[in-house]
């Protein structure tokens, strides 16, 4: 397993762009997928969007997709998310997690979760 550190949340407003980042332990970074979930207050987690090791495929939530970015520095051993154009529905804790197996919607196939990084979008 690789150890997995959320940095970057934060309070922004609707409209406006935040990056989060999320660094990984160990030398096999590059042979995981990398994935991005949230969780809102009284809401399940949800699937937002994830990346193969290589950089390619990349899958994204319909709710997210034109507005936030997923990419990967291997070579830094950090995962990044680029939100733009954020809307208060955003806002939720966000975890970055990492699945040996391939990069899939669901959270059953990722064996590794940071703790969570904070994002509020005011209206």
């Amino acid at each position: 397993q690789v150890q997995l550190v959320e940095s970057g949340g934060g309070l922004v407003q609707a409209g406006g762009s935040l990056r989060v980042s999320c660094a990984a332990s160990g030398r096999t970074f590059s042979t995981y997928a990398m994935g991005w979930f949230r969780q809102a207050p009284g809401k399940e987690r949800e699937f937002v969007a994830t990346i193969s090791g290589k950089g390619s495929p990349i899958y994204y939530a319909d709710s997210v997709k034109g507005r936030f970015t997923i990419s990967r520095d291997n070579a830094k051993n950090t995962v990044y998310l680029q939100m733009n154009s954020l809307k208060p529905e955003d806002t939720a804790v966000y975890y970055c997690a990492a699945s040996n197996i391939g990069p899939y919607e669901s959270g059953n196939y990722y064996e590794s979760w940071g703790q969570g990084t904070q994002v509020t979008v005011s209206s």
